[in-house]
C-alpha cells in the first residue's frame, strides 16, 4: 500500500486538515503581495488532485506556465511550512523555545542586551522545566556571547555559574546522546532481522550493548537519560526474546510517563511506543488480565485531544491499538472475531497512506494472515502471504522467512500435494540462507516430508509424536522463535486432540484464566 504520491508538495497539502487549509488561506491573504495569488491558485488545484499528475495539473491552471512551475511548488511549500509553524505554535514546547530564542536574538541584534537576556533566563526556565537540555546549549552559547563582548554588569558569581552550567548541560547532552544513539541502533537491528536467530547473533548483540551502555545512576538521572536507557534494554530483551526482562523495561518505560504527566505531552510520540512495547510484553508473556487492562488505558488516552492534536500521534494510536486487538485474539483464540477488524484497518490504512511505512503494512498483512489460517480460511491466508513474500523493500527477514513457513503450511492444509514438495525445498533454502532454522523449523520440514508418505489413518500418530519433539523446545529462548511467529504447538494439537485451532487456544485461555482466580 505505497504513498500515493511522492510529490512533497502534493503530500503536504494533502495531509493538511480543512482548519489548516482555511488557516493558509487566512495567512496569505494577510501576508502575501498581489502575485501571491498563483500560489493560491495552486493550492487549491493540488488539492484537488486525486493522484499528481503534472500535465493535468497544468491543463488546470492556464496562467501557470511550466518553467514557472518549480518555482511556484517551491514558495507555495515555504508559505505553507509558515502557515503551519503560527498555528500549531502553542501545541508544541519546541516550536514556542524556539520563537522565544528567536526574539532573544532579535532584541540582542537591535542592540537591547539586557532585555535578551531576561528573555533568554525565562527561557532556560521552560527548557529546564521540560527537560530540553538540547535548547540549553544554544541557550547558553548566546548568554556566553552577550557576557564575553559587552559590559552587562552581571556579578562574577553569575558569569561562574554560567561556565559551570555550560559544562553541565553538555555532559548530560553526551549521556543522552550516546543512550539514544543504543537505543536507536538497536531498533534497527530488530527492524531488519527481528528475533536473534542463534547463539552468534545473541553474542555479537550482548557484547555491542555491553559495549555501549554508558554508566548511568538511574536514582539521579534525568527524564531523557531514563527514557532512553530503558528503551535500550526494552530492545535488547526483545531482540534476544527475554520477555521478562522486556516486560519489566516496558514497564519502567510507562512508568515514566505516569510519574511526569506533563512530559506526556512534551513526548507524546515516545508514550505511545512505551505503551504499545508494554501491550507487546504482556502479549507474550499472556499476561491477559495486565494486557486488558493496559489496552483499556491506551483506547482512553487515544481519545483525548493530546492524542489527536498531531497526525502522527493519531496514525500511531490507531496503528497500536488495532495491532494490540489482533494481538488479543491470536492470543484468545477468536479468530473469526478478529477478522472483522481487517476492512476496518485496511481502510484507514489507505486513508493514513501518506504517514503509514512499509514496515507496519507488512506486519499488518502478517497478522492478517495468521487470523485467516487460525480461523480456517487458508486461501485467504495464502493471498495476504503472498503480499509480504513479493515484497522487496529489504524489512523484516524473519517476517519474510514465517510468512514463506506459513505459506507452506497453508497449502498443506488445503491439500495441494503437487507444489508441496517444491515449497519444501525452497522454504527451507530460503530460511537457511537467512540463518533462520532452528530445530522447530528443521523438525517441522522433516514431519511435512515424511507425511507424504504415511496413510490418513496412521497421520494422527506421526502428529503425537511431532507434538512429542517440538513441546521439548517450547521454553527454550532460541527455539521459541519459531512459535512467537506461529503457534506451531497449538496447531499440531489440533490435529491431535481433533479439534480447531481455535479451540486449543481459546482452552488454554480459559484454563491460565481459572489458575489466576485460583491464585
Amino acid at each position: 500500500m505505497p504513498n500515493r504520491s511522492s510529490d512533497i508538495l502534493y503530500q503536504l497539502i494533502h495531509s493538511l486538515e480543512k482548519s489548516e487549509k482555511r488557516h493558509f488561506k487566512l495567512y496569505i491573504k494577510r501576508s502575501s503581495a498581489k502575485e501571491d495569488l498563483k500560489i493560491v491558485l495552486l493550492f487549491d488545484a493540488l488539492d484537488k488532485l486525486h493522484d499528481y499528475d503534472e500535465k493535468l495539473l497544468l491543463r488546470r491552471l492556464p496562467t501557470i506556465e511550466k518553467p514557472q512551475l518549480a518555482n511556484l511548488k517551491t514558495h507555495l511549500y515555504k508559505q505553507i511550512l509558515s502557515s503551519l509553524r503560527l498555528l500549531k505554535n502553542t501545541d508544541n514546547i519546541d516550536l514556542q523555545l524556539n520563537e522565544q530564542l528567536d526574539y532573544a536574538r532579535i532584541l540582542y541584534n537591535k542592540g537591547l542586551k539586557h532585555q535578551s537576556l531576561r528573555t533568554l533566563e525565562r527561557v532556560k526556565e521552560i527548557a529546564r522545566s521540560n527537560y530540553k537540555f538540547s535548547f540549553l546549549t544554544q541557550v547558553i552559547s548566546l548568554e556566553k556571547k552577550i557576557e564575553t563582548l559587552h559590559i552587562t554588569r552581571s556579578t562574577l558569581e553569575k558569569t561562574a555559574n554560567l561556565a559551570t552550567e555550560a559544562l553541565d548541560v553538555a555532559e548530560h547532552i553526551t549521556r543522552v546522546a550516546k543512550l539514544s544513539n543504543l537505543a536507536l541502533l538497536l531498533y534497527g537491528w530488530y527492524v531488519k532481522n527481528g528475533h536473534a536467530r542463534n547463539e552468534e547473533d545473541e553474542v555479537d548483540v550482548k557484547k555491542f550493548f555491553k559495549e555501549s551502555l554508558p554508566e548511568i545512576h538511574t536514582a539521579e538521572a534525568g527524564f531523557y537519560e531514563k527514557l532512553y536507557y530503558y528503551q535500550s534494554y526494552v530492545w535488547y530483551a526483545f531482540i534476544r526474546q527475554d520477555f521478562l526482562m522486556y516486560y519489566k523495561y516496558s514497564q519502567k518505560w510507562a512508568d515514566l510517563f505516569n510519574a511526569e504527566e506533563m512530559m506526556k505531552s512534551v513526548e507524546i510520540g515516545h508514550y505511545i511506543k512505551g505503551m504499545h512495547n508494554l501491550l507487546n510484553a504482556h502479549f507474550d508473556l499472556r499476561n491477559f488480565q495486565k494486557f486488558q487492562t493496559t489496552l483499556d488505558e491506551f483506547e482512553a488516552f487515544a481519545t483525548t485531544h493530546l492524542a489527536n492534536q498531531h497526525d502522527n500521534f493519531r496514525v500511531h494510536t490507531f496503528i497500536y491499538i488495532n495491532s494490540a486487538k489482533i494481538n488479543q485474539h491470536l492470543m484468545l483464540g477468536t479468530f473469526s472475531e478478529g477478522l472483522s477488524l481487517i476492512k476496518i484497518i485496511e481502510g484507514k490504512l489507505e486513508e493514513y497512506a501518506l504517514y503509514v511505512d512499509r514496515h507496519r503494512i507488512l506486519v499488518f498483512n502478517y497478522k492478517f494472515a495468521t487470523l485467516y489460517f487460525g480461523h480456517g480460511d487458508y486461501a485467504t491466508c495464502i493471498d495476504y502471504l503472498q503480499k509480504i513474500i513479493n515484497d522487496q523493500v529489504g524489512l523484516r527477514n524473519d517476517l519474510q522467512c514465517y510468512a514463506r513457513l506459513m505459506h507452506l503450511m497453508a497449502h498443506y492444509e488445503l491439500g495441494n500435494t503437487e507444489i508441496i514438495e517444491y515449497l519444501i525445498k525452497s522454504v527451507y533454502r530460503f530460511m537457511a540462507k537467512m540463518k533462520n532454522l532452528t530445530i522447530i523449523e528443521e523438525e517441522m520440514f522433516k514431519f511435512l516430508k515424511k507425511s507424504f508418505n504415511i496413510s490418513p489413518r496412521k497421520l494422527h500418530d506421526e502428529f503425537e509424536l511431532f507434538l512429542g519433539i517440538i513441546k521439548k523446545y517450547e521454553k527454550s529462548r532460541f527455539e521459541t522463535r519459531a512459535f512467537a511467529y506461529l503457534d506451531i504447538i497449538s496447531w499440531v494439537e489440533s490435529k491431535v486432540y481433533n479439534k480447531s485451532m481455535s479451540s486449543v487456544i481459546n482452552d488454554k485461555y480459559m484454563a491460565s484464566k481459572k489458575r489466576y482466580y485460583i491464585n
